[in-house]
């Protein structure tokens, strides 16, 4: 499947279909992590339940520590 992330085009594995495998696949699941699909924010429990699908756009931010 092939989404557009963070205004780039990429090609997805077989095996990430949702929100959470996508953020499972770049390892940072366990981060603080702002999700915006097709333009509205879903909530972090639908991240193991909500399908991505062919040509969806998806922005991520997620926050770095330091100082």
């Amino acid at each position: 499947m092939t989404i557009q992330l963070n205004g780039k085009t990429v090609t997805l594995p077989q095996e990430v279909t949702t929100v959470h495998d996508l953020l499972s696949h770049y390892q940072i699941e366990n981060r603080i992590v702002i999700v915006e699909l097709n333009k509205e924010i879903p909530g972090k429990e639908q991240y193991e339940t909500l399908l991505l699908n062919e040509g969806d756009r998806v922005e991520m931010i997620h926050f770095v520590g330091g100082g």
